[in-house]
């Protein structure tokens, strides 16, 4: 009995309420229907939807696209695909709004539009298909990435970081050398032991004491007096003679025509000269 009870009362329309003034009820009773709408309105859930965006012109970013979608309806996220590798948009998105049947409509009028040289195209995502972390990261701002490791190899060194580098992977190649042979590999490469430079031969000790006097253990200059006497007094090789540079026979003749020729053009000047002088 109590529970048809509570029945018959949930199913009774509400009393109306009653102004304090009786002739301002009916202003009352419609702002009483005003509140009671707005209230009902808030308490509707509204089910949001997805569609999916391809083709997408070069240039429209996160910004543009909400700005350009926002127009149909409250946009609440929106997801830019981007390569991870130069952070560039990869021409696909998703977007969601607030409302499906919203979504449903964006996606049957823009579908095949004619978006900056493209064809846009939009379908709508059922709800069963979109992964729950669609939108993971879709709020955060997005930055290029900036390669932090590539830029910290790539700077510049100075010649001790440098010779410590090379240290350190010549030890990794030892260390890969040692390994080999252990597990009876007989392989061999140059690596990186072949890139570093041979280092110069320092002057012994006998090639440093040439030029050392008699009186004195220090290194004396070639030309101190000393040392040009000591030279003059060495007996000469036999071997050393005097270099004379002779010509080849083809330069002598060349020679002796070019003279001739000379003494040829001197004499027909000469003739020439003495009939201007005897008139």
């Amino acid at each position: 009995m109590a529970s048809t009870a509570e029945v018959a009362s949930t199913s009774k329309p509400a009393a109306p309420l009653l102004s304090l003034d009786p002739e301002r009820q009916q202003e009352f009773q419609a702002k009483v229907q005003r509140v009671r709408q707005t209230a009902a309105k808030k308490n509707e859930t509204l089910t949001p939807g997805v569609i999916y965006l391809g083709h997408i012109p070069r240039g429209l970013e996160e910004p543009q696209l909400k700005e350009y979608f926002g127009q149909f309806g409250t946009v609440t996220r929106l997801r830019l695909s981007r390569s991870k590798k130069t952070g560039n948009s990869k021409g696909y998105g998703f977007v969601e709004f607030e409302c499906d049947e919203v979504a449903k409509i964006v996606a049957d009028t823009m579908n095949n539009y004619l978006f900056g040289e493209r064809l846009l195209k939009c379908e709508f995502m059922p709800p069963e298909k979109v992964h729950e972390n669609l939108f993971k990261g879709s709020e955060r701002e997005f930055h290029k990435p900036s390669y932090p490791a590539v830029r910290r190899y790539n700077r510049p060194r100075s010649v001790k970081e440098k010779a410590k580098m090379m240290q350190r992977l010549l030890k990794k190649e030892r260390q890969l050398r040692r390994r080999l042979a252990e597990k009876g590999i007989d392989y061999d490469f140059p690596g990186f032991a072949a890139q570093v430079p041979l280092k110069k031969k320092m002057p012994s000790n006998s090639d440093t004491n040439m030029d050392v006097s008699v009186d004195s253990e220090l290194p004396t200059p070639e030309c101190t007096p000393a040392v040009l006497k000591r030279r003059k007094s060495q007996p000469e090789e036999a071997d050393e003679k005097e270099i004379i540079l002779r010509l080849p026979p083809s330069s002598k003749k060349i020679k002796a025509t070019q003279k001739a020729r000379t003494a040829k053009s001197q004499e027909e000047t000469a003739a020439l000269e003495q009939p201007e002088c005897q008139t």
